[in-house]
C-alpha cells in the first residue's frame, strides 16, 4: 500500500500519526493512506507559512511567476500520473481527469502573468502639498480547504492567486481524495518553491478546521464546499473578523425556450449534468423546457444520456463513474423516490447498479416534475435529471430563482432578445447561454445568494489575497 505523508516546512512528516486510507469507489480497493493530523499538525503548518511569509512577500512578481511557470510546466508533465490518481481515489472518467489536470494548470499559467498586473495607484490630490497613492499588499498567510470533487483544480484556483500575490498557503484537502493534493504538493517541491511557502496538512477536518480558524496567523481562509460548512466558517471567522473566500453549493437551473437549438441545448445540457457523474456545484440540477418543445427535448435527450456508458473511471470509454460513496447513493435514491411518489415518470434509470462493485447509479431522467419535489429543491449531487415543463418566461425566472443558491444558470435560446431579457433577471454568478462548460481560468467564478462571497479566477480572482493600503505624502517644502 502506498503510504503518503504531510509537508511541513519543506519536510514529509506523519509517519508515525494514524493513517487515513483511502478508497475507490469503483472497485472498493485500497488505494493508499495518508496522516490523520489535528491541531498540533495544523499549527506547525501554519508557523512555518507565517515564518516564510516574511520573505516570500518580499519576493517580485517576475520572482513569483518564475516558480508558477515552473509548476505550470510540471503539472503538464504529470498529466497522466494525476489523472490517474484523480481517477483512482474519486472515480471521476480518465478522460475527464486529464481535462481537470490541464484546467488547474491553467489557474497557475494565468495568475503566475497575473500577479505581474497587481496595479496601485495614485491620486490626485485635493492640496498641493500631498500627494495620495493606493499600494496593494499580501494578505498573509492563507489556509484553503478544498472539496473531493475537484480535487486538483479548486486547489490551483485558491493556490495560485494566493502565492502570485506574495502570500505562503496551508492546504487542507478532503478526507475522500487526498492524494491528488499531495502530488500536486510534490511537483511544488520539483518547482523548487522555498520551505514554508507550500504546506499541505491531512486528517480530522474539525481538528485542523479549529486551527485554522482559531490561530491569528492565519489572515484568509478559502474555501470550496457546502452552503451548511461555509455558514459555520462564517460563524468562526467573527473573533477575529479573519477574511473568508467561499464557494459554496448550487441547484443550477438548465432552461430551453421554445426557439432553441434542441442539438446545442441536449449537448450543453448532458455536458452540464453527467460530468463528473452529476457531482459539480455548478452541474444543471433542474431542466426547465417550454411546452412547446417538452416531447422533443425528452426525446433527444433522453436518447443521449441512454448512450452514456456507466463503469470504473480507468476504463477510456467510460463516461458515468461511480458517485463518491454510499451516502451520495443514498442521496440520490431518496430525491427519485421522492419525485416518483409526487408523481413524476421515470423515463430511463432510477436505480442503483447494484450488479457493479462500486458505488454506481444509472443515469436517470424523470419527466412530469413538479416544483414540490425534493429534487427541485435539493443540491443532488449525482447523475439526475428532473424535467419540468414550463409555459411564459415570467414562470420560469420565478421558478429559477426560487431556491437560497444562486451560482450557476445556463439558458437555450436563438433569440439575443429572449436570451438578454431572461438572464438580466436570473439571479446567478454565472450564465451559460448556450454553453454547458462555462469555467474558465480567466473569468470570475463565485455564487449570488448563499452560494458564496467573493470570485476565484479571472482578474477579480487576486484581489482576494491582497490588502489595499492607502498612503497619504507630506511634500511641503
Amino acid at each position: 500500500m502506498n503510504e503518503y505523508l504531510m509537508y511541513i516546512d519543506g519536510n514529509w512528516v506523519g509517519e508515525s500519526l494514524q493513517k487515513l486510507e483511502v478508497i475507490n469507489p469503483a472497485n472498493k480497493q485500497l488505494v493508499g493512506s495518508v496522516p490523520v493530523g489535528g491541531i498540533e499538525e495544523a499549527n506547525e503548518a501554519i508557523d512555518s507559512a507565517y515564518d516564510a511569509f516574511q520573505t516570500w512577500s518580499k519576493t517580485t512578481a517576475y520572482e513569483r511567476a518564475a516558480y508558477l511557470k515552473r509548476l505550470h510546466k510540471l503539472l503538464l508533465e504529470h498529466k497522466e500520473e494525476l489523472a490517474e490518481v484523480m481517477t483512482k481515489e474519486m472515480g471521476k472518467p480518465i478522460n475527464e481527469s486529464r481535462g481537470e489536470v490541464i484546467y488547474a494548470a491553467s489557474f497557475i499559467e494565468w495568475f503566475a502573468e497575473e500577479g505581474k498586473r497587481v496595479y496601485g495607484e495614485t491620486v490626485p490630490s485635493h492640496m498641493t502639498e500631498k500627494r495620495m497613492q493606493v499600494w496593494k499588499k499580501p494578505v498573509g498567510v492563507v489556509a484553503a480547504i478544498t472539496p473531493w470533487n475537484f480535487p486538483i483544480a479548486m486547489l490551483t484556483r485558491k493556490m495560485g492567486p494566493a502565492l502570485a500575490a506574495g502570500c505562503t498557503i496551508v492546504i487542507k484537502p478532503s478526507g475522500e481524495s487526498p492524494i491528488s493534493a499531495v502530488k500536486l504538493v510534490e511537483l511544488c517541491e520539483k518547482a523548487g518553491f522555498p520551505k514554508g511557502v507550500v504546506n499541505l496538512v491531512t486528517g480530522s477536518s474539525s481538528k485542523i478546521g479549529q486551527a485554522i480558524m482559531e490561530n491569528e496567523k492565519v489572515r484568509k481562509v478559502t474555501f470550496t464546499g457546502s452552503t451548511e460548512v461555509g455558514k459555520v466558517l462564517i460563524k468562526q471567522s467573527a473573533d477575529q473578523v479573519k477574511r473568508l473566500s467561499l464557494e459554496l453549493g448550487g441547484h443550477a437551473p438548465i432552461i430551453v425556450l421554445e426557439d432553441a437549438d434542441l442539438d446545442i441545448a441536449v449537448k450543453g445540457a448532458m455536458a452540464s449534468k453527467f460530468r463528473n457523474t452529476g457531482q459539480t456545484c455548478v452541474c444543471g440540477n433542474r431542466i426547465y423546457v417550454q411546452a412547446q418543445v417538452y416531447e422533443a427535448f425528452l426525446e433527444k435527450f433522453t436518447e443521449a444520456v441512454d448512450a452514456l456508458k456507466v463503469g470504473d473511471g480507468m476504463d477510456e470509454e467510460v463516461q458515468i463513474g461511480p458517485l463518491i460513496n454510499q451516502k451520495g447513493v443514498d442521496k440520490v435514491a431518496s430525491h427519485v423516490a421522492n419525485a416518483v411518489q409526487h408523481g413524476a415518470s421515470i423515463v430511463t434509470g432510477g436505480k442503483g447498479l447494484t450488479e457493479k462493485e462500486g458505488t454506481f447509479y444509472a443515469p436517470t431522467v424523470l419527466r412530469d416534475v413538479t416544483s414540490d419535489m425534493l429534487v427541485m429543491n435539493e443540491e443532488t449531487f449525482g447523475p439526475v435529471a428532473p424535467v419540468q415543463k414550463f409555459e411564459t418566461i415570467e414562470e420560469v425566472i420565478k421558478l429559477a430563482n426560487h431556491t437560497k443558491y444562486g451560482l450557476a444558470a445556463y439558458v437555450f435560446t436563438e433569440s439575443v432578445r429572449k436570451g438578454t431579457r431572461l438572464i438580466e433577471q436570473l439571479d446567478y454568478g454565472i450564465v451559460g447561454w448556450n454553453d454547458g462548460t462555462p469555467s474558465a481560468a480567466q473569468v470570475p467564478f463565485g455564487g449570488m445568494k448563499e452560494s458564496g462571497i467573493g470570485r476565484e479566477g479571472g482578474r477579480e480572482g487576486i484581489e482576494a489575497f491582497l490588502e489595499t493600503q492607502y498612503v497619504s505624502i507630506g511634500v511641503e517644502s
